[in-house]
């Protein structure tokens, strides 16, 4: 049976994660002090102590959360067939696969987050999830949106979707939205649209910059939801992703139709292994099994069956 490794994304970060980990396994706390030394700046005490606030800032956000992901991976000690991230989770999912040094890709992903910080001024721009409604029924919504750019920027699941763009037109989004059934999200940023593509050129070039190798297992990427396995491909999925759309839903059910039925998550919080249950319940997909590395005892548990 295929095996796929998932690596959590942004929004699952509090105050305290990675520690049990770093704790408990020498392969975990060597990985705090890697990222340390890259950033030449203390991630682990970010991470330990917070200030929550701090943590939140999405230049931190995301080498913190990266930082994290690595960690379990790497005090797991196990292989996959294959591995997915959702968002800035495709970084550790490379760094799994051996395209990106873990270094670098703390590097990176700092950058990435300083540029997504300054992309759009705070205020100017906004994200709403879309509760209980159909891919088909926010389309039609979006289409109705016209008080500035409204995009997609998450499919989830069946029922979750993230719309991205201009504040007002989130807040346009808000009123047209059957009732309770969109929210606004506490972001600065709105990740995934196009008000992020001007920065995403400049990233592009900071990626064409940074070596990488193939991977050593396929890594399927957000934004075609398929599976990318040179250095090249994995280039250039990343440069579009910065502003594209992630496709985790589709993602999801292509490693279903590719017969994955076994999914574990390296992260601070178990929350995409949640998404695969609700995708296969919604697909009718059985004998799928998810399982959490996201606290030591999890770990343990998990590298204790093989």
């Amino acid at each position: 049976m295929q095996r796929a490794f998932l690596f959590t994304g942004q929004g699952s970060q509090f105050v305290g994660m990675g520690q049990d980990l770093a704790a408990r396994f020498p392969a975990a706390a060597a990985t705090f002090a890697e990222a340390d030394a890259a950033l030449g700046e203390s991630i682990t005490a970010l991470c330990r102590e917070g200030p929550e606030d701090r943590l939140a800032l999405t230049e931190n956000t995301q080498p913190a959360t990266l930082t994290v992901a690595v960690a379990a991976f790497r005090a797991l000690g196990q292989v996959p067939d294959l591995a997915a991230g959702h968002s800035l989770g495709e970084y550790a999912a490379h760094v799994a696969a051996g395209t990106i040094g873990f270094a670098d890709a703390i590097r990176l992903v700092r950058e990435r987050g300083r540029r997504m910080q300054s992309a759009v001024p705070v205020g100017t721009g906004g994200m709403v999830v879309l509760r209980k409604m159909g891919l088909d029924e926010v389309q039609a919504l979006v289409a109705k949106v016209d008080a500035g750019l409204c995009q997609i920027a998450n499919v989830n699941e069946p029922e979750q979707i993230v719309v991205s763009g201009a504040i007002a037109a989130m807040d346009q989004v808000v009123v047209l939205a059957p009732p309770r059934k969109a929210l606004k999200l506490n972001v600065s940023v709105p990740f995934h649209c196009a008000l992020l593509d001007a920065a995403g050129r400049g990233f592009a070039q900071v990626l064409d910059r940074t070596a990488m190798r193939d991977p050593a297992f396929p890594v399927w990427c957000n934004v075609d939801a398929r599976p990318v396995t040179t250095a090249a491909a994995a280039r250039d999925a990343l440069q579009r992703q910065f502003a594209g759309s992630v496709l985790w839903q589709q993602t999801v059910e292509g490693m279903f139709a590719a017969g994955v039925r076994h999914f574990v998550e390296c992260g601070p919080k178990p929350t995409l292994v949640n998404m695969v249950k609700r995708i296969a319940l919604a697909k009718g997909i059985e004998g799928v099994e998810t399982f959490a590395a996201t606290t030591a005892d999890e770990v343990a548990a998990l590298a204790s069956r093989g």
